[in-house]
């Protein structure tokens, strides 16, 4: 037999090149890819900055200039409003119910659906489970300490804490520590105690507030350009789809053992300041977050579509999950 035709593919993020968790879930799939198709199929994947920079991910994918991508949804809501609901929805499905929802509840033809516009097949890229509510270098007492607070926190729950009195920002993982540290910012979400020890913000976040609202199951994507994938054997085609699905699980799984152990270390080792919200923050940020989903269905059919059947789903899975995971959680912590 002669020579394997090698296809060589370049991969970009929306992560620093090298970040534990986020970053290491392209890596990871660049590896199942070239492992399982023997080296046919060889991906090469690039930090945020290294080919375009974090916020251009979906473009280049889009254009060709890479590919393929990993990032999250909702870092394109500028293009794709309803792009949102593929990362997190505030006070939405967990991972658990939102990986339901993408593989047996009609979600990714959904996404697949709003994507194809543009040249670009979606798949889902790993889940955090549900985060941290953020760093922040004041305590909150109630829900006036919102006010003018300058938080770094994208997607629909930007748009929820400028509601609530805040100030959304907009900055890329590389630099939320600077920001921080520099004042620009009084306030930060990224990720939860893992990720977040890597970016080290524990020094410079005094408070450390739970739980997640906004990203209760913060789901990830990787984006194929679609001609390059039509361009791939059948065989090839079912390696990408399989390494994707099995990177999506291996991400939850590796959070799941993580952030204990980070948590652990954040309260032992830094004496980062654990703390609920208050609950009269809850309850502006929830009564928000209802009133943002309704503005962003307002003008657009496909966020329409989408979110009908994202809260079906929602519906169904909590009804169960009230008699499944919430009763058995309640029944262990005896």
């Amino acid at each position: 037999s002669g020579p394997v035709d090698v296809i060589e593919w370049k991969l970009v993020t929306t992560w620093p090149k090298g970040l534990p968790g986020l970053g290491a879930a392209p890596e990871n799939f660049a590896r199942r890819v070239n492992e399982a198709s023997g080296g046919r199929l060889r991906i090469k994947v690039f930090g945020a900055g290294e080919i375009v920079p974090a916020f251009e991910v979906f473009d280049a994918v889009s254009r060709g200039v890479a590919e393929a991508g990993h990032g999250a949804s909702y870092y394109w809501k500028g293009k794709i409003p309803a792009s949102v609901f593929y990362t997190a929805v505030p006070f939405g499905m967990t991972a658990q119910e939102a990986n339901g929802w993408l593989h047996y509840g009609g979600g990714l033809e959904l996404w697949r659906e709003l994507y194809a516009p543009f040249g670009v097949i979606p798949f889902a890229g790993g889940s955090t489970g549900v985060q941290m509510a953020g760093w922040f270098n004041i305590r909150l007492n109630d829900r006036t300490d919102l006010d003018g607070l300058k938080m770094r926190i994208p997607g629909l729950a930007g748009e929820v804490f400028d509601a609530a009195g805040g100030s959304a920002v907009r900055i890329a993982g590389g630099e939320v520590y600077t920001s921080m540290q520099t004042g620009v910012i009084d306030a930060v979400e990224w990720v939860g105690p893992y990720n977040d020890r890597t970016l080290g913000l524990m020094e410079v976040g005094e408070y450390y507030y739970y739980p997640g609202w906004h990203e209760p199951g913060a789901m990830l994507e990787f984006t194929v350009n679609q001609a390059a994938f039509d361009r791939l054997p059948a065989d090839l085609q079912a390696i990408v789809e399989g390494a994707a699905r099995a990177t999506n699980q291996d991400t939850l799984d590796e959070f799941t053992a993580r952030n204990n152990e980070s948590l652990t270390t954040l309260l032992e080792e830094h004496s980062t300041k654990l703390r609920p919200l208050p609950a009269d923050v809850m309850n502006v940020l929830h009564s928000n977050a209802v009133i943002a989903l309704e503005e962003l269905k307002k003008d657009d059919p496909m966020a329409q579509k989408i979110s009908a059947s994202y809260e079906a789903f929602l519906d169904g899975v909590r009804t169960y999950h009230e008699i499944s995971e919430r009763a058995y959680l309640n029944a262990r912590d005896r």
